[in-house]
């Protein structure tokens, strides 16, 4: 760890402002939802975070239930940040939710004011932090009243324990009143967190004009539709992939063949443009202003430097964006 961090980090990231606030997000996020916890070696957990941060990624974005098992990947991380961080907690977004299950009871889920305070001081005290950078609530709650769950993240901005509250998996026009109130209350939305690849466009039906005209930053999560946009099953189902492990995220019956036919007529797209599939995928979501960041996941330090590399050539024509659009049909 003599050379780490890297002196010419911030020269090799594209760093994008998050709507219309005072922050920056680099272009690449780093997500800790899996790879990150306990059945994970955090010697590799280590290798990823540092070589994320000496390619200019600043931004580690974590959650209360990201492991497995459930906050594990906030508890590696936090010692990782003990031990390899601590001068530089100055130059991290580190970012974390709530919304989910944590714990039994009617306490330990949704977005009542009583879960997200304390699921927060749960995070920090797992982290060994005194704040976040940002805090979301991790999904809408359809019982609790939207005002409370807006009026406990302003709670815990005023209290210190966060310095910007964002959304996540919220609809456009739920969205649209979370961050009215949150500009009533005093403490605006930063940024809205949706799932968006070329398989998920539901963000365009509205969600990404409302965060625009808010002034409302957007940072796509799962870009490459869990794997599905990459070159790993165009020849089937790797032994070793997420697919054939039984994941609840990724199944063999999600790879259908009219699916993997739209995927191998992109990656003919992508090697027409000299990249890999998964790069062109990241790329065609930072294709819009409107969109801040995206959030990749990694095992091995190359899909990082993958992921990074795309940013020298993440521009696209009109025809490759027709041919895209008629790839997907």
């Amino acid at each position: 760890m003599s050379s780490f961090p890297n002196p010419d980090r911030y020269q090799q990231m594209e760093y994008r402002r998050s709507g219309r606030s005072g922050i920056k997000l680099p272009a690449i996020s780093l997500g800790l939802w899996h790879n990150f916890g306990d059945s994970t070696r955090v010697d590799n957990s280590r290798e990823l975070l540092c070589h994320a941060f000496d390619l200019g990624i600043t931004h580690f974005d974590l959650a209360n239930n990201y492991g497995p098992p459930p906050g594990s990947a906030e508890e590696n991380f936090g010692r990782i940040l003990r031990e390899d961080f601590r001068a530089y907690r100055d130059e991290l977004i580190i970012s974390t939710k709530a919304g989910y299950t944590m714990w039994q009871g009617p306490y330990g889920d949704w977005g009542s004011r009583k879960y997200l305070v304390a699921s927060l001081d749960q995070s920090l005290k797992r982290m060994g932090l005194e704040y976040v950078d940002i805090f979301y609530h991790h999904r809408p709650d359809p019982e609790t009243p939207l005002e409370e769950t807006m009026r406990a993240l302003d709670h815990v901005v005023r209290q210190g324990k966060a310095l910007y509250v964002a959304l996540s998996n919220y609809p456009a026009d739920l969205a649209a009143q979370a961050i009215a109130i949150l500009r009533d209350l005093g403490t605006p939305c930063l940024i809205h967190q949706p799932r968006y690849s070329m398989f998920e466009r539901t963000p365009e039906q509205g969600l990404i004009q409302t965060l625009g005209d808010a002034g409302v930053g957007c940072i796509a999560f799962s870009p490459l539709a869990g794997g599905v946009l990459t070159d790993r099953y165009l020849q089937g189902i790797p032994e070793d992939s997420r697919a054939a492990s039984g994941s609840k995220f990724l199944s063999e019956s999600q790879l259908t063949e009219e699916k993997m036919e739209k995927v191998r007529r992109l990656n003919i797209i992508a090697q027409q443009r000299e990249q890999k599939l998964a790069q062109m995928a990241l790329a065609w979501v930072l294709r819009d202003d409107r969109v801040t960041s995206v959030l990749i996941g990694a095992s091995k330090t190359a899909q990082i430097d993958d992921a990074v590399a795309m940013l020298a050539h993440r521009q696209f024509s009109d025809t490759e964006l027709a041919a895209i659009d008629a790839a997907l049909m």
